[in-house]
């Protein structure tokens, strides 16, 4: 039989329902039997559907997406398109896919202000992230309870995240409480119910329940410290210092009556940590008391702390720590901290710092202003800049008033060419090569012999 023949033969076992309408449509006439050949099968109608959700099927993609990424993404409908998908892949059977969902849309939250869109869709992310929360494995409850985070800095304070603390805070207060659960998820959680608190909450009773859970928890370390010298560390001490920041955070917006019954039992058992072997949590404990003081001062000028000497000879201790069985790396950044908490003990002084973000400046002059940024500075990640300028929330927290509005010109005449920036990085890249050059251990005994 010639080819041209063979290739237009109909086979009797149906093979032409299979393939596309037109074509199988061409072949029975050409095989002379007259069919009801359906346009489209159900394995087509598959297949398009495959292809019109190939765009948000895969929500590693936009887990890695930064905020450069997200500005070059085109119109907002095509955001908010994948942003739908990713919704939607939250409730998926994977753990793995429902964790990158997640993932992409804290990327997103902490990236974009998507006031609106989360608005007629709070409800529906707040069960996603409560699904997620009672029956996800670890992994997936540190991403679940980062997005309810970074979902409260984006509502901000009023009813909408009032609704979402109320759903969400009994299921963290109860992941940070169990201890079959992973230590990972309940710091996570720790922070994430500290920073929903903190925003969302007008409940004085809420507040209060939340700084008792989470007083519950680092006060452990407190009882260890009854039984020994020396503070062991453990699998829980990341626990315990999560735990101790997010009460730390909270007691800022405590009222003075509140605040002076913590100060009293505080006071006398934080001093305790400092001894800690975890150099994180010697950090922590350290801070916090410098926040303390800096509140007790505010309530009462005159405040005396009893047992100053010997507070004071152990932080300078810790400022000026020399022990070699102690890493270099952990020395260095706890003399740094240190010699600021004495100068706060002693002196009521603070290292003003300076933050720039776009062509704004804020001030970093206290203790709770530095506590308060670097908690959202955990939350928000390198999307902290971006919400500085646009979130009313954060601007009102940090004192920075209405957001400032740039037209596009204003915005390019603000940025440096890629040939300065190289410049400018080259220049400080070889003044700080020569300034640790100078203070290498090597060369300053060499001087020290002549």
């Amino acid at each position: 039989m010639p080819k041209n023949k063979k290739r237009n033969t109909v086979h009797r076992g149906g093979g032409a329902g299979r393939g596309s309408g037109a074509a199988a449509a061409t072949a029975a006439t050409a095989g002379g039997q007259h069919r009801n050949v359906q346009p489209f099968s159900d394995e087509d109608a598959s297949i398009e559907t495959m292809s019109h959700c190939s765009g948000y099927s895969d929500p590693s993609s936009f887990a890695e997406d930064g905020p450069e990424v997200l500005e070059e993404e085109g119109s907002q409908e095509d955001l908010e398109y994948k942003l739908k998908g990713l919704i939607d892949l939250t409730l998926d059977k994977s753990a793995k896919t429902r964790q990158a969902a997640l993932e992409g849309l804290k990327n997103a939250l902490t990236s974009k202000m998507l006031y609106e869109f989360l608005l007629e869709r709070r409800m529906t992310l707040t069960d996603s992230i409560e699904r997620c929360l009672r029956k996800g494995k670890s992994d997936e409850q540190r991403a679940a309870a980062a997005l309810a985070a970074a979902l409260c800095v984006q509502l901000g304070p009023g009813i909408e995240s009032e609704e979402v603390l109320k759903t969400l805070g009994p299921i963290l207060k109860k992941i940070i409480c169990d201890a079959t659960a992973s230590v990972q998820a309940r710091q996570t959680c720790a922070t994430c119910l500290g920073v929903c608190c903190f925003v969302a909450t007008d409940d004085i009773t809420e507040l209060y329940a939340t700084l008792e859970c989470l007083e519950n928890v680092f006060s452990k370390c407190y009882l260890q410290e009854k039984d020994a010298s020396l503070v062991r560390s453990g699998p829980h001490t990341v626990l315990h210092i999560s735990s101790l920041l997010a009460w730390t955070l909270l007691l800022t917006i405590c009222p003075i009556s509140e605040v002076k019954k913590k100060l009293e039992t505080h006071f006398r058992k934080l001093p305790g940590l400092l001894s800690s072997e975890d150099v994180d949590l010697r950090i922590a404990a350290g801070e916090s008391l410098a926040l303390l003081f800096e509140l007790a001062r505010g309530v009462e000028s005159d405040f005396l702390y009893d047992d100053m000497d010997s507070l004071t000879q152990m932080l300078r201790a810790l400022a000026t720590d020399g022990n070699k069985h102690r890493a270099k790396v952990d020395k260095r950044k706890q003399r740094s901290v240190f010699r600021d908490v004495l100068r706060a003990v002693e002196e009521r002084d603070f290292p003003t710092e300076t933050v720039k973000f776009g062509p704004e400046r804020m001030y970093i002059d206290c203790w709770v202003k530095k506590h308060t940024y670097d908690t959202f500075r955990e939350v928000l990640g390198s999307g902290l800049q971006y919400h500085l300028q646009s979130n009313e929330f954060l601007r009102n927290v940090f004192e920075l008033g209405p957001p400032v509005m740039l037209d596009a010109a204003a915005l390019k005449t603000m940025k440096i060419s890629r040939f300065e920036r190289h410049l400018y990085n080259s220049a400080a890249f070889k003044a700080r090569t020569k300034a640790r050059s100078k203070c290498r251990d090597k060369r300053a005994d060499v001087g020290e012999f002549f």
